[in-house]
């Protein structure tokens, strides 16, 4: 029996409905087996905590890839990676934008030794505790701590991804940038690589819950720029010289963004 154009569309929502929620299940299963299981046995047979960071950091990007397996094998998402090649030098400052909930697994999943600045909470949630505190990722609670630790890690070759918006972005909105990001450059003196992020159609954001399924399949597009060297005045006192450099993130992400969308958006993929 032929089918009405419609029905086509509704199955392949609902399918992409059910592979969801298996994707949410397998990363909430994910967490709770680094944190209860994982982590503790890491710990019992590595005590040096910073060999101990490391392999939790290895094993956190396998896990992200294989996650990443799982969510495009079951329809849910595609993604094209440009330029992934940049991210594998050692010490980057990694600063992307964030219009979804799952660029930062694409990101880690591509990074080696790659270190996140996440939000205290998530060292409460108890799918999430176990595989950030296993990492050594840093959290925003202290900004003191938060320079301290980003130079050290830095210097020791790990990346540090960053997203200078704070949260995820308003879909259709202009990208306003936090000082923070500003901040931890200046403190490092690193150059700064910067990411592009498209999801397209929007989705997991901070509008849409995660449970609402967009029409069709999404596809996550990132593209590594060329770095992005520190232009600041260095006679201004550190408030100022910080205010400038996010002045100067704020339209370099949204002026690159816009070319960004105009040269994917009429893509037979995107």
């Amino acid at each position: 029996m032929h089918l009405p154009d419609p029905w086509p569309r509704r199955l392949n929502r609902l399918r992409r409905a059910i592979g969801t929620y298996l994707s949410f299940t397998v990363f909430g299963i994910g967490g709770l087996f680094i944190g209860l299981l994982a982590s503790p046995v890491l710990t019992l047979m590595e005590r040096d905590v910073g060999r101990r960071q490391k392999k939790a950091r290895a094993m956190i990007r396998w896990c992200f890839c294989r996650f990443i397996d799982v969510m495009e094998g079951l329809g849910v998402m595609q993604h094209d990676f440009e330029h992934v090649e940049r991210l594998q030098r050692p010490g980057l400052l990694i600063l992307a934008n964030h219009p979804t909930l799952v660029d930062v697994i694409y990101l880690v999943a591509h990074v080696p030794h790659a270190v996140c600045i996440i939000k205290e909470k998530l060292t409460t949630n108890i799918f999430t505790r176990g595989p950030v505190l296993a990492a050594g990722y840093i959290t925003n609670s202290d900004p003191e701590r938060v320079m301290a630790e980003a130079a050290r890690r830095m210097a020791e070759g790990e990346s540090l991804i960053l997203f200078p918006e704070g949260t995820r972005s308003t879909p259709g909105e202009q990208l306003v940038m936090q000082r923070g990001a500003a901040n931890i450059a200046l403190h490092t003196g690193a150059t700064i690589t910067p990411v592009l992020i498209d999801c397209r159609p929007s989705a997991l954001n901070n509008v849409d819950r995660w449970y609402q399924i967009p029409a069709e399949k999404v596809q996550l597009t990132l593209q590594v720029q060329d770095d992005l060297p520190l232009k600041v005045d260095s006679t201004l006192p550190r408030r100022l010289a910080s205010r400038q450099l996010t002045d100067s993130l704020s339209r370099y992400f949204n002026t690159n963004m816009s070319r960004f969308l105009d040269e994917h958006i009429d893509r037979p993929d995107a």
